[in-house]
């Protein structure tokens, strides 16, 4: 072992002198760039035995050979340690960097590593970023901002953001080039780490400390209204740089922002809104959990996920006070109880908690005032409605679903409602004068704070300005993200598998911004600031660390990886290949009952996993699993909605390999979970706002079971959703005018369809093959639309023959599929989508309160309010009727909340009132 650790370090000194020799010059410089993509040790121990000024040296060879070698060395030393970057300013080697940028020639993977480089020397760095604003960098950037490659434009994007991070110069020569104006474009990027890049430029370019004049004040005007546009960007990490941008604007406007804030704060007291979480309480309060076992629910990760930003002693106190509010006693910590506290974001509204001015429900109250009542009328001042625009905006993002983005808006937000709230204060003492009069338009210009305590040089990617006058303390935590940005792809390995593997994606969240948590001392409400980070770069830079030339792991033939997944197809092949045997010979009877269990909470929404015996159910705020074979609990967690929201649908999300959970709430709101039922924590992989039009006060009250039958009382549909595998497009649509389609792999809308109805979406279903989307809506209409069509004319069928509302509307997945569709009322029509009328009609039983199709077996299933469940063939006869539980001492089944077909098995899970969740089956001897 001793003399292997020597043998690199031999190797490295040897290569070093080859370096000088010009005959061997070229394979030398090879062998060190395949050394130094070995990984970070690699670097340091090349650096350790000397080999920087070699490679210094030879920036100065005008030998264009040695340009892509040179750059990639730099670049994976640079990625390691930065602090060599005024080493290369003082040598002139960013000469050399900016002369591989501009050459159109080199590959785009070599110009990403030389503005990466480049990016690295401007970072906090004044020497570098006057060096390179001469050698013309911004010019060279600008004209690369729309190359092709991703990876280019990400850091293109960063590297103009670091050169006018407080560089008053840098900033007024891209203003010169209209450098604002062309990174508009990147907001609409397909991927969002450019998106997000773009958002982190725009964000410093407005952040500049200098004097604003008219001029500057426009243009701070213009960038804050075009980012606002990202409100709903799909993704959580694009938001979260979002905050931080404006939050550079709030501090360069602090006066104009305290103005707004205390607007809303008047408006918000004196405005009497119904609040949702009170208007639906007495219909939906989760009945009391009055059994002697009330499961306890799992401390997941996700607790620590939905609110990085509170610390430990704040949760527990918070926790308490949950306890004691509960009557009879100290409850039990489940989910029921957790949702009695405000939304996912219990601590920051509970009353002892003297961190924060503006509680959640506080906050989530001025969001619905400021949306209709016309606040720019009452402050009255035309330059002011930008302010009051972005500050609606940073409202929004405070009641995010992500809760890294709640959590940095609402730091934002309470920051200056502070600042108001005191200034108002000494203001009403100095003089009692009206605080109507808004302030001047002139910026505070502040003293950026660059130093760090301790006088410590600023950490790279760390934003110089703080919202407060003190000193921003180091960062608590450093962010690890789970894989860098971008591997290169080799082509998928499993068809239509939506793995995701060759960026961030949805599937893993990105930068974790580095919190500030407030310690003991530091907990008074003055100490508020923002973690004006979120840790792009530094996450972004990691790539270039990483070894770029080992195969990945999904592509080697002998990884655990690949082996696991080779294991999961087979499964998914005999799953699939049994299955079919049984459909095949035909289901005569389906009322075997095969699992039963008490749910912890009211069964909303039933899904069977595709291939393993997991089922999930989810209730109005949480989610269990059941493994339906051995009859035990896998897990059961908190969804994090809030507490006036409810789960509506949920979908599994590549349930042929590495499962995802998605849930919808009728607030439009999505989330996606991993690592669930599987011992580990289950962990929120992103969310966002599927649906921005639903607002509480056009949503649905929550739904009481018992009272089903007459759904025109009873508001909206929530939300619904359809998952697409092979394109990786999710369909959404509910209480709203439209179908909005969400393409996952860029986290971005695609698609608005209007459904040219006024009632609410029921149900959806989509074949890929056809590119059709087959919707039932609360009137009783079938529509029928085709994607590929512009909005005027997407919709190509529209059935009137069901008389109430469509309780499914299923669209057959294959090339000549019909739809069929069933109402409340109980008649089941099938339609062919080329014909007008429906081609066959049956009667099942009337007043319905769920139902559903099997895909394969030709079956479907109907609950009603009677307390029993009819099963039917395709022919309209009754194959069973279950209306009592098997061992219960026959007794008879709950109201049914729920019920879903497995999608091969001929399984059929019901959810009913009485908290029961059973499972019924065709008889032993098929099986």
């Amino acid at each position: 072992p001793h003399t292997l650790t020597h043998i690199p370090v031999i190797q490295s000194s040897l290569t070093s002198l080859v370096l000088l020799s010009q005959v061997h010059r070229l394979r030398a410089l090879d062998l060190l760039g395949r050394f130094l993509d070995l990984g970070p040790w690699a670097v340091s121990l090349a650096l350790s035995v000397g080999i920087f000024p070699y490679v210094l040296k030879l920036l100065q060879s005008s030998a264009r050979e040695l340009r892509p070698l040179l750059v990639f060395i730099w670049a994976k030393i640079l990625a390691v340690d930065s602090s060599c970057q005024a080493d290369l300013v003082k040598d002139n080697g960013h000469k050399y960097f900016l002369s591989v940028l501009a050459d159109p020639f080199m590959p785009a993977e070599h110009r990403t590593m030389a503005v990466f480089i480049l990016a690295v020397i401007v970072n906090n760095y004044n020497t570098g970023q006057e060096a390179c604003l001469q050698g013309n960098l911004i010019a060279i950037c600008l004209e690369q901002l729309n190359d092709p490659h991703p990876l280019l434009r990400q850091w293109v994007a960063i590297c103009l953001g670091r050169i006018w991070q407080n560089f008053d110069s840098a900033r007024w020569c891209g203003v010169r080039d209209s450098a604002h104006e062309k990174l508009y474009s990147l907001l609409s990027d397909p991927i969002p780490e450019v998106r997000c890049a773009a958002v982190f430029a725009l964000g410093t370019f407005v952040g500049n400390s200098a004097e604003r004049t008219d001029h500057s004040t426009t243009i701070d005007h213009n960038v804050a209204m075009m980012l606002a546009q990202l409100i709903n960007d799909g993704s959580p990490i694009v938001r979260k740089e979002l905050v931080v941008a404006l939050s550079h604007l709030v501090v360069q406007y602090e006066s104009n922002f305290c103005t707004v804030a205390l607007q809303f704060i008047e408006e918000e007291k004196n405005y009497a809104v119904p609040s949702p979480a009170n208007s639906t309480e007495t219909g939906n309060v989760t009945p009391s959990r009055d059994s002697p076992a009330i499961p306890r629910l799992r401390s997941v990760n996700s607790y620590t996920n939905l609110r990085a930003a509170t610390t430990a002693r704040t949760l527990n106190k918070s926790l308490q006070n949950l306890n004691l509010n509960e009557e009879g006693g100290p409850a039990a910590f489940s989910p029921g109880n957790l949702s009695t506290s405000s939304s996912a974001s219990s601590t920051l509204g509970s009353p002892d908690n003297d961190e924060y001015l503006l509680s959640f429900e506080t906050i989530d109250k001025m969001r619905r005032v400021s949306s209709y009542s016309s606040l720019n009328s009452l402050i009255g001042v035309s330059f002011n409605s930008v302010y009051t625009q972005i500050w609606r905006v940073l409202l929004h993002l405070a009641a995010d679903p992500f809760p890294d983005v709640s959590d940095l808006a609402m730091k934002v937000l309470n920051s200056i409602a502070y600042k108001a709230t005191m200034n108002a204060r000494t203001q009403r003492i100095l003089d009692s004068g009206s605080l109507t009069q808004s302030a001047p338009a002139s910026p505070t210009s502040k003293g950026t704070l660059i130093h760090q305590a301790g006088g410590s040089p600023p950490m790279p990617g760390a934003s110089s300005s703080s919202l407060t006058n003190e000193v921003p303390k180091p960062p608590v935590r450093e962010g690890l993200p789970t894989r860098p940005p971008y591997t290169p792809t080799l082509g998928g390995q499993a068809p239509h598998s939506q793995q995701f593997p060759r960026t961030r994606k949805m599937f893993d969240k990105g930068p974790d911004q580095t919190a500030e948590d407030g310690d003991e001392a530091a907990a008074h409400r003055s100490f508020i600031s923002v973690s004006l980070q979120t840790g792009l770069c530094d996450w972004s830079a990691k790539y270039f660390a990483q070894p770029v030339m080992k195969i990945p792991e999904e592509h080697d033939l002998e990884s655990q990886v690949r082996k696991e997944r080779e294991w999961r197809f087979l499964r998914n092949a005999r799953v699939r290949r049994q299955s079919q045997r049984i459909t095949q010979r035909g289901v005569t009877r389906l009322d075997d009952q095969i699992f039963i269990n008490r749910n912890p909470g009211v069964p909303s929404v039933v899904k069977f996993h595709p291939f393993n015996p997991c089922i999930a159910v989810a209730d109005k705020d949480s989610i269990c699993f059941w493994d339906w074979e051995k009859g035990e609990r896998l897990d059961y967690f908190y969804n994090g909605n809030p507490r006036y929201t409810r789960i509506t649908a949920m979908e599994y999300l590549n349930g042929h390999d590495c499962s995802l959970l998605l849930t919808a709430t009728d607030d439009g709101a999505l989330r996606i979970w991993k690592n669930f039922a599987d011992q580990r924590n289950p962990e929120m992989v992103t969310a966002w706002q599927g649906l921005s039009d639903m607002l509480p006060t056009t949503r649905g009250l929550a739904r009481r079971v018992s009272i089903y039958l007459d759904r025109s009382k009873q508001g909206g549909a929530g939300m619904v959703v359809d998952w697409e595998q092979e394109t990786g497009l999710l369909m959404t649509s509910g209480d709203v005018r439209v179908i909005r389609i969400w393409d996952t792999e860029r986290e971005m809308k695609v698609q608005d369809i209007p459904t040219g109805a006024d009632s609410c979406v029921t149900s959806l279903s989509c074949d890929p093959q056809r590119s059709l989307v087959a919707a039932g809506l609360g009137d009783g209409s079938v529509r029928v639309y085709d994607r590929r069509m512009g909005p005027n004319e997407c919709r190509v069928m529209t059935y009137r023959e069901h008389g109430a509302w469509v309780v499914k509307a299923h669209l057959q997945k294959e090339p000549e599929g019909h739809i069929i569709s069933v109402s409340v009322n109980g008649d089941v029509r099938f339609f062919d989508p080329r014909t007008p009328e429906s081609i066959n009609i049956l009667q099942t039983v009337k007043g319905l309160t769920a139902l559903d199709i099997h895909p394969q077996a030709n079956l479907f299933a109907c609950g009603s309010m009677n307390q029993f469940i009819a099963v039917y063939n395709s022919n309209g006869d009754v194959i069973s009727n279950i209306k009592y539980y098997d061992g219960f001492m026959g007794q008879r089944i709950g109201a049914i909340s729920c019920l879903a077909f497995h999608p091969y098995w001929p399984h059929l899970a019901v959810g009913s009132n009485d908290y029961y969740m059973s499972i019924y089956s065709a008889e032993k001897r098929l099986r």
